[in-house]
């Protein structure tokens, strides 16, 4: 048994499965707790023991006083070839909201409207067949976040950690551009030959579904994450703006 040795879960990225609990023989998790990961007895887990860490399926295990140089299985590549299912084991739906600014941005406060209500119209059909639908929302505050979540666009929605739009269309956002004071272009959305700044309910009804009934079928290469350099400029201008002495988040110099 190992007294600095054990596991911390990152709660952010957890599908909640229950694969580590099932794998610990040592008794380290709250068995009450299940799925969800709770680290109970944590001088029960093993000395330099990565059986957990290396059974999740997203990588979301770390351990106190690791110094091994170990990688989570789920994050060991640059590219990492993940299968999307979790209909057969999970029958978990984990829809994310992921965006900038919700005081200043019509975008990101409109967008997260429209994904409720698209929720709302898919819960009933999503929970026939077996699902618990789990709603989670980020504010991608920095550049730290925006590398912990990989985030490419603002807003973003994923389920079970997938965008639900194949492509990232991106134009002005006024709002945004106030933030930081620099020109900076946020997420649009492309469909049947329109561009929207918000995506109507159909729009996101129709992908969260098609997410899900593919997600048997479709293995998808992840990539290296570079944060975009559209972000770097928005975080870079709102960090400015505050440091001029600006609080109300419009990139004005308020203070």
């Amino acid at each position: 048994m190992a007294k600095k040795w054990y596991p911390v879960i990152d709660y952010s990225e957890c599908l909640e499965c229950g694969n580590c609990i099932r794998k610990c023989t040592h008794s380290v998790y709250d068995m009450k707790k299940a799925p969800v990961p709770v680290v109970l007895m944590p001088d029960n887990c093993i000395d330099r023991c990565h059986g957990c860490g290396n059974i999740c399926p997203v990588g979301a295990i770390e351990y106190v006083g690791d110094d091994t140089g170990w990688t989570p299985k789920a994050k060991q590549t640059n590219s990492v070839e993940k299968s999307t299912c979790s209909c057969g084991s999970l029958k978990k739906v984990i829809i994310e909201y992921l965006y900038l600014d919700q005081e200043v941005c019509d975008r990101c406060i409109d967008t997260e409207e429209i994904l409720k209500e698209a929720i709302d119209n898919v819960s009933e059909e999503l929970e026939k067949k077996g699902f618990e639908v789990i709603y989670r929302k980020t504010q991608i505050e920095n550049q730290l976040m925006a590398t912990k979540f990989r985030f490419v666009s603002s807003p973003t929605i994923r389920i079970n950690g997938y965008d639900i739009f194949s492509t990232v269309y991106e134009n002005e956002c006024g709002c945004c551009s106030s933030i930081a004071s620099e020109s900076v272009k946020c997420r649009a959305y492309e469909y049947e030959g329109e561009v929207y700044d918000v995506p109507t309910v159909e729009m996101v009804s129709e992908s969260i579904l098609k997410q899900i009934e593919s997600c048997c079928d479709i293995k998808r290469v992840e990539n290296k994450y570079v944060i975009p350099e559209n972000l770097l400029t928005f975080f870079e201008g709102k960090d400015k703006s505050r440091s001029n002495g600006c609080n109300c988040g419009k990139g004005c110099t308020c203070g």
